[in-house]
């Protein structure tokens, strides 16, 4: 029965992830906001519990940016094969790789910086229900004047591949934005686009390739160290463990496969208004919620 549960509990963290990694309104911080409710309880082991939870945070993401390479596969790898289109691809995976430099930096130096003079990392400052609530509502507000300033101002962008590299390096100072939970990793780097003038599925759609360097790279990170704990601690890890794990990668796969189809057609007939509404209103419930919970 403890194993249905937390497989059950696995299955929903994994719903959820496919959702909200895709959409402007923060899967860290909703994912946050889930473990205040339904914590996973793999082991009887607190503090393996601590470790894998933050292992299988990262690691179901891998399930989400699969649905990338899935859907897009003819505008990202197809193309490689072929010597006629290969430049622009190389080209488009240039800029993507470039837009991952900014929080690739402050991800990593920036972060080990921060841990050394205070002894907190950034997760350890920033991980609190005040602070997803904050960047809730304060991200909402940015796309509300992002979407008001594109009524002014036409969009200059209407394709990835003609986004430049002054664009790209726009786009990723915005994602670096989202270290910051409750901002949104695809929040931020939407708003970068609109701000840098890209049109809304153009925008939309560079957010999800800038996915998959920052999330490879931070489930490798995120994996190497828990081989590392599992190594130094000598500690076997249950069936309980893997099972969830699978179960939580592989839904979250199939969801944003759904997801991702969804806001693509989205973006191409609506604002982004009902997601700044959204984030305003959850942040303002969030908000109240660790008021009362104090």
């Amino acid at each position: 029965m403890t194993l249905f549960i937390e497989f059950i509990k696995s299955v929903a963290y994994g719903i959820l992830e496919g959702i909200t990694e895709w959409l402007p309104v923060s899967s860290t911080g909703h994912l946050i906001l889930l473990e205040e409710f339904l914590r996973l309880n793999v082991s009887p082991d607190p503090v393996f519990c601590a470790e894998f939870s933050e292992l299988f945070d990262v690691v179901i993401q891998l399930g989400a940016v699969a649905a990338v390479a899935v859907i897009c596969r003819d505008r990202l790898f197809s193309p490689l094969l072929r010597p006629s289109e290969r430049g622009t691809a190389v080209k488009l995976w240039g800029l993507i790789l470039l837009a991952s430099l900014p929080a690739a930096f402050a991800g990593t130096v920036l972060d080990a910086i921060i841990e050394k003079i205070t002894g907190r990392d950034i997760d350890g400052w920033l991980y609190t229900p005040a602070v997803v609530a904050a960047a809730l509502i304060i991200w909402g507000i940015f796309f509300i004047i992002a979407e008001k300033r594109r009524v002014m101002k036409k969009p200059q962008c209407d394709s990835v591949f003609s986004v430049s590299p002054c664009d790209a390096l726009k786009i990723g100072a915005f994602q670096t934005f989202s270290l910051i939970p409750g901002t949104s990793r695809s929040g931020s780097t939407i708003l970068g686009g609109l701000f840098a003038g890209l049109d809304r599925g153009t925008a939309a759609e560079f957010s999800f390739f800038m996915a998959i360097p920052v999330m490879v790279g931070a489930s490798l990170v995120k994996i190497a160290g828990f081989a590392v704990y599992i190594c130094d601690s000598s500690v076997s890890v249950p069936a309980a463990a893997w099972l969830t794990l699978v179960a939580g990668t592989v839904t979250a796969f199939i969801v944003s496969l759904c997801v991702i189809r969804f806001l693509t057609d989205f973006v191409k007939k609506h604002t982004f208004l009902g997601f700044a509404v959204y984030r305003i209103v959850l942040g303002t419930a969030v908000l109240i919620f660790s008021v009362l919970k104090d």
